[in-house]
């Protein structure tokens, strides 16, 4: 057991390269919802990603900044930012760990969820229509059907002008798959439904991911070490074949112009007619943009690892420099060429929209050998552990370092003999097994994902301003690298424009109420902080907590910004609350 272990602290066992392997989850992201942002962007959804990306590379070089004042801190970028607010506001800090927190914790459960579905499609397949045991099924019992029959009846009153022949073949082929649909696909043990937040399904999907979930906590029980080789191996061998698929369609010609060259937000969202850019078709956009921020700014995890980092005066900058490098190449890339290949509309397969699908049609884009589909659907399962494994490892530290800077409960800053914050890593299952129940269903997967992207955009919000707040208040600390003073307050603008996105984006995905019920989880970290602080601390903060900026004592430091940071909060809300009036869905 190291010394470090043993005094419940993390070891420091990585080099940037191993944070880097950490980081390698997040290009797999734009798996998670490649579809739903063709659903709402339409023409436009490559464009979203590209753009997108760009704002996510350009607001890194503000946290690669502060991160680099920080070298004792683990749990990313909300953790360095968090210490600008304290002066200004103790209820801020915390806010913007625990929404940073509830942001990236999910990515397990609604990874698991798409890997259960890949898992069972391939064990226990759903008969397609024009199956041969379909074909087999409607010919043996086709004769039980008749005009008279009551499901043909109401298939009749339904579609007009239908036949009674085809009326009674759609009904027969409807109930052979029911029929031939192998049992654990339509089994749930309970569904409990909860008011104002949705439905808890406990079925198979749930049982598969819950598993899942508990084979990545035992590879990370092992410490940050094991965690990077594990990490390695699977990116290496899920990477590559995800950068052949982007590439080869390029390379061959197999890109349809047409595709790609009409950038036009649809008419309405899922429907596949070109629309305009109205108002209703910029509302579609800036939902597109606010979900696809949430995989594209992911891989500023790569400075989650600070204090486990063996020279993080060097390391932070490489490890997500080269990380936001990597995500250029397949954040552009995979979007362009699954556009160029399938269409806005082709995209519009529900199998894609899921995400179940998107394996199926990787394969399709460089094959048509049924081999190589499951080749792909392996390596979509194993992308999916990639990116969990990223996002566990990420949110847990969040956890830890929360908890030793005195803002979140004390157990989480608990380590094993491997230097892994075991009960941070507990929290993050238990609560993810809660999300996986309410994901378990395609209804809820995008409502997971929109509630907790209201928490993303809201901790880039607040650490994008807190890179000029220290400049302003500790401006005097050492950082071993330095972001052009151009940036910084490019990047301050671009907390502004995130602020557009949270404000027009969350109510595209269905969810009329999801900006709200993301405010509300939220604020759930207010009475937590509040027990922590004024009941178990006595309103003072761990001295450990702001040691990096030279303060101690529980002294907070001197506001030399003044009014601003309350200024930029201000300004902020109310570009969220202006956006979400003025923008609305297309009729």
């Amino acid at each position: 057991m190291s010394s470090t272990a043993s005094n419940g602290e993390l070891q420091r066992a990585l080099d940037w390269k191993g944070a880097f392997w950490v980081a390698a989850g997040v290009p797999p992201l734009v798996l998670f919802s490649i579809g739903g942002i063709a659903g709402v962007a339409g023409q436009a959804a490559f464009a979203v990603w590209i753009l997108s990306m760009c704002m996510g590379f350009l607001q890194s070089f503000t946290y690669a900044e502060m991160a680099g004042m920080f070298g004792n801190k683990s749990g990313g970028a909300s953790i360095y930012g968090a210490t600008a607010w304290l002066r200004y506001s103790k209820s801020i800090a915390p806010l913007s760990v625990w929404c940073n927190w509830f942001a990236w914790s999910p990515v397990l459960s609604l990874g698991c969820a798409i890997a259960a579905g890949y898992i069972l499609n391939a064990l226990f397949p759903i008969p397609h229509a024009d199956s041969q045991v379909v074909v087999d099924w409607v010919a043996a019992n086709l004769a039980s059907y008749t005009e008279a029959t009551q499901a043909v009846i109401d298939y009749m009153a339904a579609n007009a002008g239908t036949s009674a022949a085809d009326a009674i073949t759609a009904v027969a082929t409807a109930d052979a798959v029911s029929a031939l649909t192998p049992t654990i696909r339509v089994w749930e043990a309970y569904a409990l439904s909860i008011p104002g937040l949705g439905t808890l399904h406990f079925n198979s999907t749930f049982v598969i991911g819950a598993i899942l979930m508990f084979i990545i906590f035992a590879i990370q029980h092992r410490g940050i070490a094991s965690t990077a080789s594990a990490q390695k191996v699977l990116a290496v061998i899920v990477l590559i074949p995800l950068f052949l698929v982007g590439i080869v369609p390029i390379l061959t010609g197999s890109i349809d112009m047409m595709n790609v060259s009409e950038i036009v937000p649809p008419s309405v969202a899922y429907g596949g007619d070109v629309g305009a850019w109205d108002i209703g078709g910029w509302t579609l956009f800036l939902g597109a943009m606010y979900i696809a921020a949430w995989s594209t700014y992911g891989f500023e995890t790569a400075v989650c690892y600070t204090a486990e980092m063996k020279n993080p005066a060097t390391d932070t900058f490489k490890a997500i420099f080269f990380s936001g490098l990597l995500c250029i190449v397949f954040f552009f890339m995979i979007p362009f060429s699954f556009q160029g290949v399938f269409g806005a509309a082709g995209m519009l397969d529900p199998g894609i929209v899921d995400g179940t699908g998107v394996g199926a049609a990787l394969s399709s884009m460089v094959s048509s050998s049924n081999v190589i589909v499951q080749i792909f659907i392996i390596l979509m399962i194993m992308a999916l552990f990639l990116a969990i494994m990223t996002a566990m490892a990420g949110s847990s530290r969040t956890l830890y370092q929360g908890s030793r800077d005195g803002w979140l409960p004390k157990y989480l800053s608990h380590v094993n003999e491997h230097g892994a914050p075991t009960n941070a890593m507990w929290t993050d299952l238990g609560f993810n097994l809660f999300l996986l129940a309410l994901a378990s269903d395609a209804g809820g997967y995008f409502y997971v994902l929109a509630i907790s992207n209201v928490g993303y955009l809201t901790f880039n919000f607040l650490n994008l301003n807190a890179g000029w707040i220290h400049r302003i208040d500790s401006g005097h600390v050492h950082r071993p690298w330095k972001a052009p003073t151009f940036l910084i307050g490019l990047n301050t603008v671009l907390a502004f424009v995130n602020a557009l996105f949270l404000g027009a984006g969350a109510k595209v995905w269905g969810y009329e109420n999801a900006l709200w019920s993301g405010v509300v989880f939220a604020a759930l970290i207010l009475p937590v902080f509040w027990f922590r602080h004024y009941l178990q601390d006595g309103g003072k903060f761990p001295p450990e907590a702001l040691e990096d900026l030279g303060l101690s004592n529980g002294d907070l430091g001197e506001r030399k910004a003044g009014f601003l940071p309350y200024l930029a909060l201000i300004g902020g809300a109310a570009v969220v609350l202006w956006a979400n009036w003025f923008f609305v869905l297309p009729g």
